[in-house]
C-alpha cells in the first residue's frame, strides 16, 4: 500500500482470494475485482467450477483461477494461501466469503445441522481470516480482510428464521470488529458487508411470494432483490487503498429492506410506533408500557 492516501478505489497490482468464489455471491465479487484491476484473483472452494466461471474466466485470460480446499480445516487453507504465494509472489486481500444457510425453526435443528451451519460460517471464517493474516505479517502487507456477514446478523427474519444462520453471521460480525482491533498494529484491515436480499439459486422463492409486492410498498426501498453485481462495489472498496483508513467497519448493502433501525422492522412496530433516540442516555427507547417497562439498550 502507498504511503499516499489513494482518492481512486482501484485493485490494479493486487493479488485477492475470495472464498466460496467458484458461484453466486463469491464470483460476482471475483468479477468485480477483476474489473477494477485486479492483477489476479483466487477462488478457494470445495466445489466444481461450473459454466459461469467459466465465461467469467474468459472475460479476464489468465486472471481468474481456481484452489480446492476445505476451509473448515485450517491447514487446508494455509496449503491454499502458500499456492497462491508460490504462484503469485503476493496476497493482498483476502475475502472471507463461503458459506452455508438452512432456515427452519429452532426447535427443528438438529445438533448435525447446527455443527454444519457454525462449521463453515464461523470456524471456517476465523481460519480463512488467521492464515491471511499471517501471511500479509509474513510478507509486509498492510493487507485487507472483508467477511461476508448477512442482514440476518442484525435482525430475525419471521417469515425463514434460523437462529443458528443469524448467530453464525452475527459471530462474524463481532470477530470482524475483534480482529480489526487485534491486527491494526500490523496494518491489517478487517471489515465486513452485509448482503439483504440477493438474487442467487438460494432465494428463487422471494419473488415467486404471493404478497411480494405488498411487502415492498409496506418495508419501502428499492422494490427488487439486488443483482450479484450490485454487491462488489463494496468489496472493491474495503480491498482497495482508498480505504486505508477504514476498518472494524460492516456494509450493509440491502437496498434499505432489513435496516437494523428501520421503523417497519423494529419488533413489534409500525411506522408510527418507531424508537426514538436518547441522545444523552445513549440508547434506543420505546414506550415503556409497550416494552415490559424496560428501557432498552444497544446491547439489550
Amino acid at each position: 500500500m502507498s504511503e499516499v492516501p489513494q482518492k481512486k478505489v482501484s485493485l490494479e497490482g493486487k493479488v485477492i482470494a475470495i472464498t466460496g468464489a467458484n458461484r453466486g455471491i463469491g464470483l460476482g465479487i471475483a468479477d468485480c475485482c477483476m474489473a477494477n484491476g485486479a492483477l489476479a484473483v483466487y477462488s478457494i472452494d470445495i466445489g466444481e467450477t461450473g459454466e459461469d466461471f467459466k465465461l467469467v474466466s474468459e472475460r479476464y485470460p489468465g486472471k481468474l483461477h481456481a484452489i480446492t480446499a476445505d476451509v473448515t480445516k485450517e491447514a487446508n487453507v494455509t496449503e491454499a494461501v502458500d499456492k497462491i504465494l508460490s504462484e503469485a509472489g503476493a496476497l493482498h486481500g483476502m475475502v472471507v466469503n463461503a458459506g452455508r444457510t438452512k432456515h427452519k425453526p429452532a426447535l427443528d435443528f438438529t445438533t448435525e445441522e447446527i455443527d454444519q451451519l457454525w462449521s463453515i460460517n464461523l470456524y471456517g471464517s476465523f481460519y480463512c481470516a488467521r492464515v491471511a493474516a499471517r501471511a500479509f505479517i509474513k510478507q509486509g502487507v498492510k493487507g485487507s480482510i472483508v467477511f461476508t456477514a448477512s442482514m440476518a446478523s442484525y435482525r430475525p427474519n419471521k417469515r425463514v428464521p434460523s437462529a443458528p444462520y443469524g448467530a453464525s453471521k452475527a459471530g462474524v460480525k463481532n470477530m470482524t470488529h475483534t480482529l480489526a482491533m487485534e491486527w491494526a498494529q500490523y496494518g491489517i484491515r478487517v471489515n465486513s458487508v452485509s448482503p439483504g436480499l440477493v438474487k442467487t439459486a438460494m432465494t428463487y422463492w422471494v419473488e415467486q411470494q404471493p404478497d411480494w409486492e405488498q411487502q415492498l410498498k409496506y418495508y419501502g426501498g428499492i422494490p427488487r432483490l439486488a443483482e450479484i453485481e450490485e454487491l462488489g462495489g463494496a468489496y472493491v472498496y474495503l480491498l482497495s487503498d482508498a480505504a486505508s483508513y477504514t476498518t472494524s467497519i460492516d456494509i450493509p448493502v440491502n437496498g434499505v429492506i432489513g435496516s437494523e433501525v428501520s421503523p417497519a422492522y423494529w419488533p413489534g412496530s409500525s411506522q408510527g410506533d418507531a424508537p426514538e433516540f436518547d441522545r444523552d442516555k445513549s440508547l434506543f427507547r420505546r414506550p415503556l408500557s409497550k416494552i415490559g417497562g424496560k428501557y432498552l439498550s444497544i446491547s439489550d
